[in-house]
C-alpha cells in the first residue's frame, strides 16, 4: 500500500504572507509575490537563508518564474521547483512542500502561489473531437445549477444565497477583491453571465500573491520557533477523475478526494470547523459541500440560507469569502485558502474568526479533471 502523509514525519505551517487579490495593475508578478513571501517569513520568525527549497504555483506566468522572483531575497542555491495545475496549481505547490518536509529532504520550505490575468488557455490535444473542445465555464455551472435545482426543488434564491454570505465575508477580509456586502436582491439584479448565475455569483479572477511556509518538527525547536503558531497538516490527498456515468464528475471527485483525506487524518465531516472550498460560482458551494458530507444530498441551499456555514454557525464555509469574493487569481488561490485556515485555527481572523476553530479543510478542483484536498488541525 502507499504511504499518506499521516506515515510520514509530522508537518506544520509556521508563517503565512498574502498580497491582496485585485484587479489587474501595472505591478510586476515578482512585487506581488515577494510581498506574500516576506509575509510569510516575518510572520513565522524565519530567515530566508533558513528556508531549504521553494514550490511556486501559478497557471499563466509562464517559464522560471520562481528564479526571476526569488533571486530577490538572495541567491542560496535552495532546490526550487514550479508547479502549474489550473485552479489548483496553489494547492499542488503546498502539498509538495508537505511531502518534501514529511520526507525528510528539508526541514522548511516555502509554497507561494502567484498570477496576473493572462491569455493562458488549457492545452489542445490535437485530436478531433470532444476531447480538444473547450466550454465555457460559466455555461457549464449554469446547467449544473439548473439540474441542481430541479432535481431538489431549490430556487434561484437560495443559490444566490451562497454569494450573500460570501460577500459578506469578503468584505470583512482586506486581501479579498470584492470587500462589499451584498444583499440578495443585489446579487440577483446583476447582469446573468450564464442561466441562473448573475455576474457576483461568478468568481473574479485578478491578480495576487499567496505564501505560506511548511515545517518540521526540527525545524520547530532548532530555529526557536512559536509552536503554538504553528498548524500541523494532518492529511494532504491528490486525485483526478475517473468515469462516474451519469454522476456530475467534478462533485463525485470531491466526494472521493474529501473522503480520502478525512480518513487519512482519523476524523469525519461533523469534526470540520472551517472549510475552504472552490466556489468558483455559486452552486459549487452547494454540490460541494454535500460531496463532502456537511449534510446530505439536497440539504446544502437550505442550510446556507438558515446560517448553518455562516462564520459563528456549525461549519464556517468560505469564511475568507471564497473565490467567488476572495477573487480567484489562479496561481495564489490555494495557497490563500491554507493561509486562510492557518489564520482561523491560530485564532487570529478578527471579525471573521470561527469561535473555538480547531479542525480546517481546504478544496480546490483544477479544470474538473484534479482535486486537491488537505486537512490542518490546531495541536495546542
Amino acid at each position: 500500500m502507499p504511504r499518506t502523509l499521516a506515515d510520514l514525519r509530522p508537518v506544520y505551517v509556521a508563517g503565512i504572507g498574502l498580497h491582496p487579490y485585485r484587479r489587474a495593475s501595472e505591478s510586476s508578478y515578482v512585487e506581488l509575490g515577494l510581498t506574500a513571501v516576506r509575509g510569510a517569513l516575518e510572520d513565522a520568525g524565519i530567515a530566508w537563508t533558513d528556508v531549504d527549497g521553494a514550490w511556486t504555483g501559478t497557471a499563466g506566468l509562464g517559464m522560471a518564474a520562481s528564479r526571476r522572483m526569488l533571486r530577490h531575497l538572495g541567491a542560496t542555491g535552495i532546490s526550487m521547483g514550479q508547479v502549474e495545475n489550473a485552479s489548483a496549481s496553489g494547492s499542488s505547490a503546498f502539498r509538495q512542500a508537505c511531502v518534501e518536509v514529511a520526507a525528510g529532504l528539508a526541514d522548511v520550505v516555502l509554497a507561494v502561489g502567484v498570477d496576473k490575468p493572462s491569455t493562458v488557455r488549457p492545452a489542445r490535444t490535437g485530436v478531433r473531437g470532444p476531447a480538444d473542445r473547450l466550454v465555457f465555464p460559466a455555461a457549464h455551472f449554469a446547467l449544473r445549477a439548473d439540474e441542481y435545482m430541479r432535481r431538489y426543488g431549490v430556487t434561484p434564491e437560495q443559490v444566490a444565497a451562497v454569494a450573500v454570505k460570501n460577500h459578506r465575508n469578503g468584505a470583512r477580509n482586506p486581501f479579498a477583491q470584492r470587500r462589499k456586502e451584498r444583499t440578495l436582491q443585489e446579487i440577483l439584479d446583476e447582469p446573468p453571465i450564464a442561466g441562473v448565475l448573475t455576474r457576483l455569483q461568478c468568481c473574479p479572477i485578478g491578480e495576487g500573491a499567496a505564501a505560506v511556509l511548511v515545517v518540521s518538527e526540527d525545524a520547530i525547536e532548532r530555529l526557536g520557533l512559536s509552536a503554538a503558531r504553528c498548524v500541523r497538516v494532518l492529511a494532504s490527498v491528490q486525485r483526478s477523475e475517473r468515469l462516474y456515468g451519469a454522476a456530475d464528475s467534478d462533485a463525485e471527485l470531491t466526494r472521493e478526494t474529501t473522503a480520502a483525506a478525512l480518513e487519512q487524518a482519523g476524523l469525519t465531516p461533523a469534526d470540520l470547523d472551517v472549510v475552504e472550498v472552490h466556489d468558483a460560482f455559486s452552486i459549487e458551494e452547494l454540490q460541494y459541500a454535500e460531496a463532502m458530507g456537511l449534510c446530505g444530498e439536497g440539504e446544502a441551499a437550505g442550510l446556507v440560507s438558515g446560517g448553518a456555514f455562516d462564520i459563528g454557525g456549525r461549519c464556517a464555509l468560505s469564511p475568507s469569502g471564497g473565490l467567488l469574493a476572495m477573487g480567484h487569481p489562479i496561481g495564489p488561490t490555494g495557497v490563500g485558502q491554507i493561509a486562510e485556515i492557518t489564520r482561523q485555527l491560530r485564532g487570529e481572523a478578527g471579525e471573521r474568526q470561527q469561535p473555538d476553530a480547531r479542525t480546517g479543510l481546504a478544496h480546490m478542483v483544477g479544470i474538473g479533471a484534479v482535486c486537491v484536498v488537505h486537512v490542518l488541525q490546531r495541536q495546542v
